[in-house]
């Protein structure tokens, strides 16, 4: 009887063990999935080093809000539009600050597709 609890410990503790590593593996992939964002947003505005120091912190900021309004499945497309207007305008004084003004349309325009691929993945193929 000693045994068996001894053996149902251990078969717990490795499913425990099992569990947080695969949530600390898909946190990982999912950062890395950001950074990459970041990354291309950065050479796409083809910002300066001073902009690049300034500006990563406040879109690393913003990115996982980002994702979690995109993520919940408990809001319409409407309201995620909404959500993601109001947290864009929330950083928009900083980030204007920092950028020329092609820059800061670019980055619109790049906010406006993502958010436009983030419909469209929600939607599904459309009948054609």
């Amino acid at each position: 009887m000693k045994h068996r609890k001894v053996i149902l410990t251990v078969l717990a503790f490795a499913m425990c063990m099992l569990f947080v590593t695969t949530l600390a593996s898909q946190a990982q992939t999912q950062n890395s999935a950001q950074a990459q964002k970041l990354n291309m947003v950065v050479k796409q505005l083809n910002l300066s080093p001073e902009q690049k120091i300034k500006l990563m912190p406040i879109l690393e900021d913003e990115a996982p809000k980002v994702e979690a309004i995109k993520a919940n499945a408990s809001l319409t497309n409407l309201q995620k539009m909404e959500q993601l207007r109001a947290l864009h305008e929330q950083t928009n004084p900083q980030v204007q600050a920092l950028l020329s003004p092609q820059q800061y349309e670019q980055l619109q325009q790049i906010r406006r597709h993502e958010l436009e691929q983030t419909i469209q993945k929600k939607r599904g193929p459309q009948p054609q």
